[in-house]
């Protein structure tokens, strides 16, 4: 009987997790996963918050995110999910106003009536277009500018790009922008409005329940474990020491891995195309206070001058008894990793940020927090521009064995839980299948 093959998964986000689950369930493979953090869960991974635990960002599922629902369901997880009842609001012209249902949008002042049915249209329109490929080399903000009109996007959708993609707002594919739409207006249970799903001790429960199971299934998992050259000798060098693999699967960002590439001139394009890929980083504060502010779940936040783009009192989707009766806040902001704001000390970033929060609520007292964390991201969401298609890496990479598996392969799609599980499912299928 031969030795299984050796495999090497790098990264312990839930693409890297339910790869190295799939491929330790066939008794042929020998599993290595390793992840540079002290910790498991990538994007999703959580820190202690009182008695239980609490993403770094926040996170929630949709009714459409079936990978991972399935996942949760072989796991023995579905008792631990909830499902809520989702409340949006937009901060605009110095106050929030109510964005959730149709007549919401029909009652949002700041855009023209004319701009709210356009806009109506519009979304009722991409919910129902399931063809997106007309829409891959037209930006989000010439497709929706013909559609909505001036005033809705002065109100509500160029904040919304700028917010979430800085400089490049006016470069993004409208194929993203048709996604996003899609799963949200189907996220929708019959006349009930959006249901949005959490887990009871956070998605820390389905981190902890996948490393449980792989471990049992014999993976090594190796943290704090820094990759520092990947070989088409199939080797790998890490934390200094030279280990061999039959087969890798890297699950980082695309140019993180164009740096582990050997240099040589057949491999130029190959890296220049990885690195062609820009990523924009991303800021989290969290915080707990006796406060509570507003009516709303999530608040984006659409003034021209706000230094963040979104407001989430999470504890308006799941109850503040799961946190010792304190309200439990996000703000979020994606940055340019080598920017100024970015750079900021913590102190200095909540001082701007807390000061803008009292702008949106005046009755906001910092006085009444009663605990703060920052968390920084330094490549937290990729530019999906008009000639994205073109830059989307094969799985199979020019390296003997090695595969590329991350979240710059899933266009029109954005980052998710479930689309990270559909990725580790679909490199573990395409790993086993190579031999």
């Amino acid at each position: 009987m031969s030795a299984p093959k050796k495999i090497l998964i790098v990264g312990g986000g839930f693409t890297g997790l339910t790869a190295a689950l799939r491929l330790s369930a066939d008794k042929n493979y020998s599993v290595t996963l390793v992840e540079s953090s002290d910790q498991l869960g990538g994007l999703a991974a959580g820190f202690p918050l009182g008695s239980t635990s609490l993403e770094k960002t926040y996170h929630h599922l949709f009714l459409t995110d079936t990978s991972i629902l399935d996942l949760v369901k072989e796991l023995g997880l579905l008792e631990k999910l909830i499902w809520c009842d989702s409340s949006v609001g937009i901060f605009r012209d110095g106050k929030i106003h109510a964005f959730k249902t149709p007549l919401d949008l029909l009652k949002f002042s700041p855009c023209s009536f004319i701009g709210r049915l356009r806009t109506g249209f519009a979304a009722l329109y991409l919910k129902h277009q399931k063809n997106w490929r007309g829409f891959t080399r037209v930006t989000a903000l010439d497709w929706m500018t013909r559609a909505c009109g001036a005033s809705a996007m002065a109100s509500i959708w160029t904040p919304l790009l700028k917010g979430k993609f800085d400089r490049h707002f006016d470069k993004v594919s409208m194929a993203w922008f048709w996604a996003r739409i899609h799963t949200r207006a189907n996220s929708r249970s019959g006349g009930d409005g959006e249901k949005l799903g959490y887990f009871r001790g956070g998605f820390n429960v389905v981190t902890t329940a996948l490393e449980e199971k792989i471990r049992a299934q014999g993976v090594t998992i190796l943290t704090r474990a820094t990759v520092e050259k990947i070989s088409a000798e199939r080797t790998a060098v890490i934390n200094g020491e030279t280990i061999s693999f039959d087969f890798c699967v890297f699950t980082g960002p695309s140019p993180a891995f164009a740096k582990l590439l050997p240099i040589n001139d057949s491999l130029n394009d190959y890296a220049a195309k990885l690195r062609s890929i820009e990523y924009l980083g991303a800021a989290c504060l969290v915080f707990t206070s006796d406060q509570s502010l507003g009516d709303f779940y999530w608040v984006n936040v659409n003034e021209p001058d706000a230094p963040f783009l979104v407001f989430i009192q999470h504890t308006h989707l799941v109850s503040k008894e799961n946190y010792g009766g304190k309200n439990v806040y996000y703000i979020g902001a994606y940055l340019a990793p080598d920017g100024k704001t970015y750079a900021l000390p913590d102190d200095e970033l909540a001082q701007v940020w807390f000061a803008y929060l009292k702008k949106m609520f005046p009755a906001f007292d910092a006085a009444h927090i009663c605990e703060r964390h920052i968390f920084r991201f330094r490549a937290a969401q990729h530019i999906v521009d008009t000639a994205y298609e073109e830059k989307i890496p094969d799985y199979q990479t020019p390296l003997p064995g090695v595969f590329l598996a991350n979240f710059s392969q899933i266009f029109p799609e954005d980052r998710g839980t479930n689309f990270a599980v559909r990725e580790g499912e679909k490199i573990a299928a395409l790993l086993q299948s190579a031999g």
